[in-house]
């Protein structure tokens, strides 16, 4: 693996672990606040980490299978957690 290579996965990394944290956060206010428009900002970041986790996963070289895994549950967590806020 080239030096660069290894760069673009960490900031492959760093663009899912913002995603997901930024979900985090918009889905926490928007369950409290129950707002429709924050509930739809949400699952556009939801949406959002989905996606870059996605890019990410498809494009690892030997990167860290821990870190995708725990990705991939905090990601399943705050789908739940919002599709509940939905019903």
């Amino acid at each position: 693996m080239t030096n660069n290579g290894a760069q673009y996965g960490y900031n492959d990394l760093k663009q899912v672990e913002m995603a997901i944290k930024s979900a985090q956060r918009m889905v926490g206010q928007a369950t409290m606040s129950m707002d429709e428009d924050q509930l739809h900002a949400a699952t556009d970041a939801l949406n959002q980490a989905k996606q870059q986790y996605q890019h990410a996963l498809s494009h690892q070289t030997g990167v860290d299978e821990q870190f995708f895994e725990i990705s991939s549950e905090l990601i399943d967590r705050i789908d739940e957690q919002l599709k509940e806020a939905k019903q």
